[in-house]
Order: structure tokens, then sequence, then C-alpha cells
């Protein structure tokens, strides 16, 4: 849930440089279960909408506004077992490149030379006896 609250407060800084000072909440929900489920979401009369929901082990949300040029800006994003995915057109894509590097390392795992070899077993120390004084 931080890293939510973290995602909102950034992208509200984000949005403050274009804020419209007469802009009025249109709309606010903030609402958290017993069982740490939540869901928060608010819009503005100026385009800003934000909306988010989830529970300790995932969470799902998205963010829109109109950018300084008037063209309007959306992102959404899962944060769960598997990380923090964010998806948008502003939202950089990853490289070629680095999707035919990580294809290679999967069908390609490395070979660690420590388990080509056989095992030792080290010798057992025996305690050393403390001395009391």
């Amino acid at each position: 849930m931080q890293k939510i609250i973290a995602f909102v407060v950034v992208l509200g800084l984000v949005v403050a440089d274009n804020i419209d000072r007469d802009a009025e909440i249109r709309s606010l929900a903030n609402d958290v279960g017993p069982d740490g489920s939540f869901h928060y979401s608010f819009e503005t009369s100026n385009g800003i909408a934000v909306n988010a929901q989830g529970n300790a082990d995932a969470h799902a949300g998205s963010a829109s506004w109109i950018s300084p040029e008037g063209t309007p800006v959306s992102i959404s994003y899962t944060a769960d077992e598997n990380g923090y995915v964010a998806t948008g057109d502003f939202v950089p894509k990853t490289p070629e490149y680095v999707l035919r590097a990580i294809e290679y390392i999967k069908a390609h795992p490395s070979q660690d030379e420590y388990s080509q070899q056989p095992q030792q077993q080290q010798p057992q120390q025996q305690p050393v006896p403390q001395r009391r004084f």
C-alpha cells in the first residue's frame, strides 16, 4: 500500500505544475476493508483522475490527466508478486535488443563451475572447551 501512496503522491507532484488553481474535486472515494483491501479514487474538474484498488498481495490502478500541451495522458499499473508493471502510451517501452537478450539468457542458462565438481566433505571441527576463570 505504501507503493500506491508513493505513486499517487509523485503523480500529484508531477501534475501540480500544470494544475488549474480553480479546480474542484468532483468525486472522492477512500475505502479500506478490515481484511486490508482498499479502493481509492478521485476526479477533479480539470481532468485529473486516479483510481487504485487492491489488497496485501496485489494492487492495480490507473491515472489520467491532460498534459500542458493538451494531450490526454493515461497510465495503468499492476503490482503483485511479479513486481510493478506500468502500461500506457507515455511509459517507455523495453528495447527489442533487451527482450532478445532476456530470451537468449533463458534459453542458455549459465553453467556454474562449482556445480560441475563433486562435493567434498569438510572435516568437522571439534568444539573448543571454554575455560572458566
